[in-house]
């Protein structure tokens, strides 16, 4: 499972509206940034209180990302 995967699949299980869940992936040569982009009353779900959702994905891309030998970050669009 790729991490453009594993953030759609968390994502997809949080919110309300999945069918409006987009990522996309930018890559470089050791770090990718991944873009979260979900429907506009969803976005409190995925930041959650004072943003422990958002960090707690964060830190499981980070894990992820190291088993694959690259730096992932994830990018919240408004």
């Amino acid at each position: 499972m790729t991490a453009k995967e594993l953030i759609e699949f968390i994502a997809k299980a949080l919110v309300d509206h999945p069918e409006q869940v987009k990522v996309s992936e930018v890559e470089g040569e050791k770090t990718s940034v991944i873009e979260l982009s979900v429907a506009k009353d969803d976005l409190g779900k995925i930041i959650g209180k004072q943003g422990r959702t958002a960090r707690a994905i964060r830190v499981i891309l980070g894990a992820a990302s190291a088993n694959l030998g690259k730096r992932s970050v994830l990018e919240i669009i408004e």
